[in-house]
């Protein structure tokens, strides 16, 4: 758990010391705080003391912004080397995803914490339900963990960062909108089969403040292995060399 804490505080450093962080914390509160507040379905058209809009523009920007965080965090160390001195130390594959998955999450996190003055400020302005909110942050951040975990395995089985990019973006996409797509076009069993693998499904799910067990499950299992795969990609790299 050590070495994993101490990956984890070196990626989160590299971070903001590359003012990644800082664009993507600018980024998300710009847009998510646009659209919740000022344009489209925002909260003062909705009449209602809600922020299932802003939920709903998250649910979208979180899916773009965190392909654009995990692209770098093994295909750059792979590409200039770094990542053959870091597992020649006292690390293994496990504990350099978990520390890099970690580090992402964090990030996420601390940009979801930024939007807090929303709850404060919806309160006032009518009942809000609290229940419904945490809910609705509990699916962000599983959300946000499930793609962490597909970008980290794109990551690592390319030398490059925009392919990297775009492959964590498509395999994503299947998730977020394919399977809901498929979901509505099929019937019987294999309707129910991309009903339940779509990501849109268990995070309203949550986000309207019912927490289901094959939600959780759905979160966590695919948390799990794109996680497992990851590691399994750095393995295999390592017995071929």
């Amino acid at each position: 758990m050590k070495q994993i804490w101490i990956i984890t505080k070196r990626e989160l450093g590299a971070f903001f010391n590359s003012l990644i962080a800082y664009v993507i914390l600018i980024l998300f509160l710009g847009f998510s705080g646009f659209f919740t507040w000022l344009f489209g379905s925002d909260i003062f058209m909705v009449g209602q003391a809600s922020l299932r809009s802003f939920f709903s523009i998250a649910y979208w920007t979180l899916f773009f912004f965190i392909p654009a965080l995990t692209m770098r965090l093994l295909a750059e160390e792979k590409r200039s080397g770094t990542i053959e001195l870091l597992l020649t130390k006292a690390v293994s594959d496990r504990e350099v995803v978990l520390g890099k998955f970690l580090s992402t999450l964090i990030l996420i996190i601390i940009a979801l914490a930024f939007t807090l003055p929303y709850i404060i400020t919806v309160t006032n302005l009518g009942n809000l339900d609290l229940g419904a909110v945490i809910c609705g942050y509990l699916g962000l951040v599983l959300m946000s963990g499930v793609y962490i975990s597909i970008g980290l395995f794109a990551s690592s089985i390319t030398h490059n960062q925009i392919i990297a990019f775009l492959t964590a973006l498509f395999m994503g996409l299947f998730f977020h909108l394919i399977f809901d797509i498929l979901a509505n076009s099929f019937t019987g069993f294999i309707g129910q089969v991309f009903n339940y693998l779509s990501m849109t499904v268990h995070f309203e799910s949550i986000s309207r403040g019912v927490i289901d067990s094959r939600d959780l499950i759905f979160f966590i299992s695919l948390m799990i292995l794109g996680l497992y795969f990851a590691e399994l990609s750095l393995s295999r790299r390592n017995v071929s060399n």
